[in-house]
């Protein structure tokens, strides 16, 4: 699934996490913390909402997430 999502620009990323219920917290330099009421966290590093995400760090984001194919497709990540 990572390699369909490589490519996906951060607002698209962030569109979805606020669909999905996270809440923008608080900023630190070019890091972004959400949370979800459930205590999910994530946090985005990027500079620029056209960036894309390294394959690590995307990894980590759909770690910190817990969002599963399913959700990516329901949240409009892909088709």
């Amino acid at each position: 699934m990572i390699h369909k999502l490589k490519n996906t620009p951060v607002r698209e990323f962030i569109k979805a996490l606020e669909k999905d219920g996270f809440e923008y917290k608080r900023r630190k330099g070019s890091q972004r913390v959400y949370r979800h009421p459930d205590g999910r966290r994530v946090v985005l590093h990027f500079h620029h909402p056209k960036d894309t995400l390294p394959i690590g760090t995307l990894q980590s984001f759909l770690t910190g997430t817990q969002w599963n194919e399913d959700d990516i497709r329901r949240l409009g990540l892909v088709t």
